[in-house]
């Protein structure tokens, strides 16, 4: 399985950014996640959505600006960024977990990583 991120960019705090994963991923055995790594942090769980359910975890960190979807017939999950500030700035990955949406928010683990795409936010 092969994911491929895409759409990170430099933008200004206050800016949006859409981040999209693609892959053939079979929907009703992966769940799927975004992640983050900024310099000299370890890795953050951001958002996931459940395999078979579609149902959607969020870190409280980015709950209520960033948003996960996911559309089956086009292989791709998508993040959508809003409010961005200089917090944000990492790079942002996209995973599928054969668990729950809730395991990968809680265990930070995946089968598969996409390569990442750099987000940075100025202010």
């Amino acid at each position: 399985v092969q994911l491929q991120a895409s759409g990170g960019g430099l933008v200004r705090a206050g800016d949006s950014l859409r981040l999209s994963c693609t892959g053939r991923i079979d929907s009703n055995r992966y769940s799927m996640g975004w992640f983050r790594q900024a310099p000299g942090k370890g890795r953050q769980f951001l958002a996931a959505i459940s395999r078979r359910s579609g149902l959607s975890y969020y870190s409280d960190s980015v709950k209520g600006r960033f948003s996960i979807a996911r559309d089956n017939a086009e292989n791709t999950v998508t993040l959508q960024m809003n409010s961005l500030n200089p917090e944000d700035t990492a790079v942002y990955y996209c995973a599928a977990g054969s668990t729950s949406a809730q395991t990968m928010a809680r265990t930070l683990l995946a089968d598969y990583w996409g390569q990442g795409t750099q987000v940075t936010v100025s202010s």
